[in-house]
């Protein structure tokens, strides 16, 4: 969002402008710290080999934290490759299932002079992107990987003044410029991906509320009134169409209709995340898992014809966790491999 935007004071853009960046960096960290531990040892070349015989650290015995992490790690290989199937099959079935909701309704392009003609022209967007489709379930939203159309319900223009319905065109037209539908289809196959870190999801409805935002900033850039008079107006529809992620709706997100009402009034509500300090903390637990077992799995396990330290501890019995921490008042044996080390 520009600083110059009407409206809105170098205070709000620079709040709103530092939130994004925020989410961001949040999802790319999220990222990073998800997928890396699980394929790094793989390419870390030397590692193993700086690693061998070191199989203690203070009074930890890694060996056994290899032994405990080792199952850890794979079932995190396996949650990966069964949310990356999941996440394809639901944008596959999304796309289907707004292609089939709109091959059951007539629609065609706006005709030259009618209503939509005119505020498509009026919001500068091109006309032959819209389709009016009649008894469509959304008011209006923008769908389309590639090539980005908007999708309006004929009701509108007899629901919506001239300038309402230019206000929700210019709306949907900034969805097609940004190419909205792809980016936050996109977010949302690698939120499913990573189903098990819920903070990514949430991250990803902020996203989602942002592009609404900047959508709502640019078509309010000469009546901000009448859009928020289209959003209080549509706001009652029951939509039954597409959902987040399978298309970019204008009146979907209640919970923050009163954000986008008060900043089209002149107002500077501050942004709200749907964050919890549940889902924070339960990332932070996800992400120290899937880093500690990742990074364990660069430790190579000794084998009995491998060069080994001969003062390896003498812990009794076969269980890795009574194995895990050497007692220091235990003697140890020279010449002993850990019981935990496979053997050749």
């Amino acid at each position: 969002m520009s600083a110059t935007a009407p409206g809105r004071s170098p205070a709000l853009v620079t709040r709103e402008e530092a939130h994004r960046r925020t989410l961001l960096l949040g999802i790319g960290t999220l990222l990073l710290f998800s997928v890396s531990p699980l394929f790094g040892h793989h390419f870390a070349a030397g590692l193993e080999q700086g690693l061998r015989g070191q199989d203690h650290l203070g009074a930890l015995c890694l060996i056994a934290l290899h032994t405990l992490l080792r199952p850890v790690h794979l079932l995190f290989h396996v949650l990966l490759v069964v949310g990356l199937a999941y996440a394809l099959y639901d944008r596959f079935r999304a796309a289907r299932r707004v292609r089939a909701t709109l091959a059951s309704l007539h629609s065609a392009a706006p005709a030259e002079g009618d209503a939509f003609w005119t505020a498509a022209a009026a919001a500068k967007i091109d006309p032959a992107t819209v389709r009016v489709v009649r008894g469509l379930p959304n008011p209006a939203f923008t769908a389309g990987w590639l090539r980005p159309r908007v999708y309006v319900a004929a009701a509108l223009a007899d629901r919506l003044s001239a300038n309402e319905l230019q206000a929700v065109l210019a709306h949907e037209g900034a969805h097609v410029a940004r190419r909205d539908p792809l980016r936050l289809s996109l977010l949302r196959l690698l939120a499913l991906t990573l189903f098990w870190l819920p903070v990514l999801r949430r991250l990803a409805d902020d996203v989602a509320d942002e592009a609404e935002i900047q959508a709502d900033d640019r078509a309010a850039r000469e009546q901000p009134l009448a859009l928020a008079s289209a959003i209080l107006s549509l706001a009652s529809w029951r939509t039954a169409g597409p959902a987040w992620g399978e298309g970019v709706g204008f009146a979907q997100r209640m919970n923050l209709l009163d954000r986008r009402i008060r900043r089209l009034a002149g107002e500077e509500p501050a942004p709200v995340s749907r964050l919890t300090r549940r889902s924070v903390v339960g990332a932070m637990l996800a992400l120290a898992l899937v880093g500690a077992s990742g990074a364990i799995m660069s430790h190579p396990l000794p084998v009995d014809h491998m060069a080994h330290p001969s003062n390896h501890c003498g812990h009794p019995g076969e269980s890795p966790f009574g194995h895990l921490f050497c007692r220091w008042d235990v003697p140890r044996q020279a010449g002993r491999l850990c019981p935990h080390a496979p053997v050749a």
